[in-house]
Formats: structure tokens, sequence, C-alpha cells
């Protein structure tokens, strides 16, 4: 008897935490309101919008236990205004950089592991992406980031 004690002790806190972890799960959104929390500002009235692509792909190491298991390979566009590409274009390499640095980021958090194209996985990725842009040449520079290519080799 004094050794089933400890057993029913051990499986009565095992399912009060399965329990609790269930129940305190957050939970989705539904695919309406993820869309209108993306949703961003229109630009002032009258400006149109463009895309300017950044000249060469972001490639991203996946690291496990110190070895670089894996490579992503990104190819990224802004959504600006028309007024704000030369600003944009004279700022290129301090993009990529920060660019660069939040998906680093995303990586070594595992956001590229398992279904990394979920839009559970890529929506924050893509709000890190927008406001490390935003940071770096103004928040009325850049309304979007569009990933317009994701590749991931290796693995």
């Amino acid at each position: 008897m004094g050794k089933l004690i400890p057993l029913i002790l051990l499986l009565f806190g095992l399912g009060a935490g399965i329990g609790a972890g269930l129940y305190l799960r957050p939970q989705p959104l539904p695919p309406e309101q993820a869309e209108a929390e993306m949703e961003l500002p229109d630009p002032p009235s009258g400006e149109a919008l463009i895309s300017y692509e950044f000249a060469n792909q972001f490639m991203v190491p996946l690291v496990v236990e110190g070895r670089i298991v894996g490579t992503i390979v990104m190819r990224l566009a802004l959504e600006l205004p028309e007024a704000q590409l030369a600003h944009v274009q004279g700022n290129s390499a301090r993009l990529r950089d920060g660019l660069l640095q939040v998906m680093f980021d995303h990586a070594s958090s595992g956001g590229f592991e398992g279904v990394f194209t979920d839009h559970d996985r890529l929506g924050p990725l893509r709000r890190a992406l927008l406001e490390s842009a935003q940071m770096i040449v103004g928040r009325h520079a850049v309304t979007r980031v569009l990933i317009t290519d994701i590749l991931r080799a290796g693995m």
C-alpha cells in the first residue's frame, strides 16, 4: 500500500498538468479575424503602391545543436508608396541587415521547423519583418512585406 500512494499521486499530478495545459492553451483565431488583424491602413489618398523586390535572395541557416542542418531561401518584396522608392532603395543594405536579423531570430526560435508555411507561423514573421522595415525607413515608407518565394533545403 505504501508504494501505491506515490504512484497515485504521480498519476494525479500528471493528469492535472495535462488538464491545465489543455484548458489554458490559446485558441487559434478564426481565419476572418486573423485576416482582419493583418489588414493595414490604406496609403494616403492618391498615392499608388508599388513593389520593391530585393535583388538577391535571403539565405537563413537552420542550426540544430551547433550544426547547420538546412537552409531557408526567401525572396522578399516591400510594398510602398511610389514616392518612397528612392528612400527605400537608398537604405536597401540597412533593410537587408534588419530583415535578415528577424529571420535569424525566427529560425533560432524554431519558426522554420515542421509546417513552416502555415498561416500561424508566417503571420508573426511577416509582422516582425514589417516592424523591422518600418523602424529602419519609417512607418510611412513601407506598408507591407511580401514573401514572394520560400524554400527549405536540407533537413
